[in-house]
């Protein structure tokens, strides 16, 4: 786990005192050491900042061939790589250090581009090849690892966060279109918020020559969800559990593989609770864990998960967060996301993960992703039962109720209310209006009013679920397919790389140089998955129905028997007992510059009505506040226009 910078160029050179100071910017992603590499000209440079995992001696970056005619940068692990180095040995090749990364020059050299199709892991990479003239750059299967860049003239320079183009001399500014669309919570998969910089979409490369004024873009890998009638017949459901438990173990111990300590994550859900069980019946050392908790009991699950850690022997810690806590490092937080919060929890992970740190520990276990492809979070089990084929309507009202009941936390966001609203005419896209793009739209419909007239009257005629759409293959990915696997597709290429990836992910747990392994998003057993039927992923009111039996073995009955959960602080504007967070957002937004994008007085009205408004006003207006807070501290960091 790493970070890197890269600049390839016809005619600019950079010292390496300059590049010395962008690797700086980040040094958080790799304090072990350093590197530096150039080409006699200056104008191609790769420069890396190194966290050691794997290989702590001789795993320096840059890594290059024998002649040095291939050089790259590699931020994240590649899994199996023993088995695909003793390959490329077995054909001559002579590898200079014990890293896996060093495997991308070797399956680069014999396949080319194609080399992709040999890599399992959590990566984002550039490669320069000199005989060709170009740099190779891509990024892993589901977005785990960051990957931007941006093309100024002729030259492309490429980081792992945006903020080290800053010590290069790059100007950063508001990208417009990519604030519209992400204030909407409708963000586009490769744009960030700043103009000109573009983030690598999951599963794809880009190739750029460097006589090309433009680079070239592809995909290299997706979901394919069987359409409906052609997905295969499930001969036996036990025996379709017991193969999905074999992929998740064998995902489990690949990333188990580390020359350094592996800890875990851990919460009161089916997800983390799974991977310390299975992880613990691999490991023969007890496997730390590490448990966020809330003084609000509705957010708290703590007592289930300290439940699961003595249950397996796991060493564990709880780290008591609070609204005081999360105002303390909103801004420390925002730096190292570069995106927008809409809750506490990103704060949270924050401290989680120096809470891991602080302990010693550089790896830990982490379970996003199986929520997208076992349609974990309530709006999915609504899909399921809105959608579900030849279901008695009284019978689904009746879950409906029971959903909507036992989902306190998820109202509004993660669960529509209205399952007949339809703001932005998804339906005539779609076929049907996905319940997770109604709960967005409905929160995206305030944002209109605090618009100021003229970025209102230059957006007046978008449509930003229409516009986010055009980018995604519905076509070829999401057409033909069942209502729910069409909602896990949609949600997995926008909110998951763009927002739980980030801000539950890499970014926080980078932010104190810890690497986050994610079992779940294992490309082998996400492809094993998403041929499974409906009723064996979301089963009534039980979701993760074939995790939950696979991981049975391994997992309290508390954790087997409980509904999912969704990670999420406690609202800061409805927190009595600590309005420390409540007033971080008023002061904020009160004495900050304005937005370019936003009508002042609007946003001062919608404090006042967080002030004196009702609960439930004050519960609505709390992920937008978040946002627009967001907003004003990034301006201040980055020096934005």
């Amino acid at each position: 786990m790493c970070g890197f910078i890269s600049i390839a160029s016809r005619s600019r050179a950079y010292s390496p005192e300059v590049l010395n100071r962008a690797l700086l910017s980040i040094k958080h992603r790799g304090p072990d050491e350093s590197g530096i590499w150039q080409n006699a000209a200056g104008t191609v440079s790769f420069a890396h900042t190194r966290l050691s995992i794997i290989d702590l001696s001789t795993g320096q970056q840059p890594l290059t061939n024998h002649d040095s005619s291939i050089v790259a940068v590699v931020n994240g692990e590649f899994y199996d790589y023993k088995r695909i180095r003793k390959e490329a040995e077995a054909t001559g090749y002579r590898f200079k250090t014990q890293s896996d990364s060093e495997i991308l020059i070797a399956l680069y050299e014999r396949y080319g581009v194609q080399c992709l199709k040999h890599l399992r892991g959590e990566f984002a990479f550039v490669l320069w090849d000199q005989r060709n003239q170009w740099v190779f750059a891509a990024r892993d299967y589901f977005g785990v690892k960051p990957l931007f860049y941006t093309v100024q003239n002729d030259t492309i320079y490429f980081a792992s966060e945006v903020k080290a183009f800053l010590p290069l001399g790059l100007r950063l500014r508001w990208d417009e279109d990519s604030f519209y669309q992400t204030i909407h919570i409708m963000p586009l998969p490769d744009t960030t918020l700043f103009k000109d910089v573009k983030q690598i979409s999951p599963a794809h490369y880009l190739i750029q020559s460097l006589y090309s004024s433009t680079p070239h873009i592809q995909s290299y890998w997706d979901f394919d969800y069987p359409k409906e009638g052609e997905r295969p017949a499930l001969a036996n459901e036990q025996d379709a559990i017991e193969g999905f438990r074999e992929q998740l173990i064998e995902a489990v111990r690949l990333r188990l593989e580390a020359d350094v300590p592996v800890a875990s994550y851990l919460s009161g859900g089916l997800d983390s609770c799974s991977l310390l069980g299975i992880a613990q019946s691999i490991s023969k050392k007890p496997v730390s864990s590490f448990i966020l908790t809330f003084t609000d009991q509705d957010y708290n699950e703590a007592i289930q998960a300290e439940e699961m850690a003595k249950h397996v022997g796991s060493p564990f810690q709880a780290v008591s967060i609070t609204q005081s806590q999360i105002a303390d490092a909103m801004n420390d937080a925002i730096w190292h996301a570069e995106r927008f919060f809409f809750n506490g929890h990103g704060v949270a992970k924050f401290y989680l993960s120096e809470a891991v740190r602080k302990a010693g520990f550089k790896v830990v276990l982490t379970g996003e992703g199986s929520d997208e492809i076992f349609g974990g979070y309530a709006h999915f089990r609504q899909d399921q039962i809105l959608y579900a084929k030849d279901s008695d309507p009284a019978q689904r009202q009746e879950l409906l109720d029971t959903l909507i009941r036992n989902n306190k936390i998820s109202h509004g966001l993660l669960l529509a209310s209205d399952s007949n609203a339809d703001p932005y005419n998804i339906r005539s896209q779609l076929g049907y209006v996905p319940s997770w793009m109604q709960g967005f739209s409905n929160q995206g419909l305030q944002v209109d009013e605090i618009l100021n007239t003229d970025f209102k009257n230059r957006l007046a005629q978008r449509n930003p679920v229409h516009y986010l759409l055009s980018t995604l293959d519905i076509a070829g990915q999401v057409t033909g397919r069942e209502k729910l696997d069409q909602s896990l597709y949609l949600w997995s290429k926008v909110t998951l790389p763009y927002y739980l990836l980030t801000i539950l992910g890499d970014r926080m747990e980078m932010a104190h140089s810890i690497e986050g392994r994610v079992p779940f998003l294992d490309h082998k057993l996400v492809e094993y998955v998403v041929k499974l039927p409906a009723h064996m992923k979301i089963r009534g009111m039980t979701e993760k129905y074939t995790l939950r039996e696979a991981a049975k073995p391994f997992i309290t009955r508390t954790i087997y028997e409980r509904q999912k959960h969704p990670f999420l602080a406690p609202p800061a504007m409805s927190d009595q007992s600590d309005p420390r967070m409540k007033q971080f957002i008023q002061d904020t937004l009160r004495s900050s510059q304005a937005i370019p994008f936003l009508n002042q007085e609007s946003v001062l009205k919608l404090l006042d009505s967080a002030i004196t408004g009702t609960q439930e006003t004050k519960m609505n207006l709390d992920i937008l506040l978040m946002i627009l807070a967001s907003a004003c501290i990034m301006q201040k960091q980055f020096g934005l226009t």
